[in-house]
C-alpha cells in the first residue's frame, strides 16, 4: 500500500507543477507576443465586451482591486491602448475607451486561458465535470486553501500586483 500512495501523491504534484507551469507558460507568452501582462489582456477583454465601464465597474468586472486596475489602465494608457474619459454628467467618474491600437490587440490576442479550460470543460460528460470539481475542491482542503481568494482569473491579486509593477514594457 505504501508503494501505491507514493505513486498517487506523485501523480498529483506532477498535475498541479503542470498547471501552475502553463499559467506561466501562457502568462510569458502573451507578454512575449503582445507586450502587455494577462491583467492588462483581461481589463482590454472586459472593455470591449462592455465599452461603457467606469473604472470601479472593470475592477469589479475583472475581479480585481480598484487600485490594481487604476495602475493597470495607467499603462495601458502610457502603451496607446486605452485612453479616459470625464463623465459629462458625474465629473467624478473616468470612463476607459478601448483605442485603435487597442481593439486591434484583443481582436488579435488569443482567448483567456480560463475561457479556454471552461470549453474544454463543458465538452466532457456532466459525471466526469462533477468527478473533477470535486477532485480539485478536495485538493485544495488537503492544501488548507479554503480561505484563499476565488477570483475567476487564474492570476489572483497579489501575483497581479506583482506583475504590474515589474511591468517595465510601458
Amino acid at each position: 500500500m505504501g508503494n501505491s500512495d507514493n505513486h498517487y501523491q506523485e501523480r498529483v504534484l506532477l498535475a498541479m507543477r503542470r498547471i501552475m507551469r502553463q499559467v506561466d507558460i501562457y502568462s510569458r507568452k502573451i507578454n512575449d507576443t503582445f507586450k502587455v501582462t494577462v491583467p492588462q489582456l483581461l481589463c482590454l477583454y472586459s472593455l470591449q465586451r462592455c465599452p461603457e465601464q467606469s473604472m470601479s465597474q472593470l475592477a469589479k468586472d475583472v475581479s480585481l482591486g480598484t487600485s490594481t486596475v487604476n495602475g493597470i489602465a495607467d499603462r495601458l494608457e502610457v502603451k496607446g491602448l486605452v485612453k479616459r474619459r470625464r463623465s459629462q454628467k458625474d465629473r467624478r467618474k473616468v470612463f476607459l475607451d478601448l483605442t485603435e491600437k487597442g481593439k486591434a490587440l484583443v481582436l488579435a490576442a488569443p482567448p483567456m486561458l480560463q475561457e479556454t479550460l471552461a470549453d474544454e470543460l463543458n465538452k466532457l460528460p456532466e459525471l466526469e465535470q462533477a468527478t473533477i470539481a470535486l477532485s480539485l475542491e478536495r485538493v485544495v482542503k488537503l492544501m488548507e486553501a479554503e480561505h484563499i481568494d476565488a477570483s475567476p482569473n487564474l492570476l489572483n491579486d497579489s501575483i497581479v500586483e506583482q506583475v504590474s509593477t515589474a511591468d517595465v514594457n510601458y
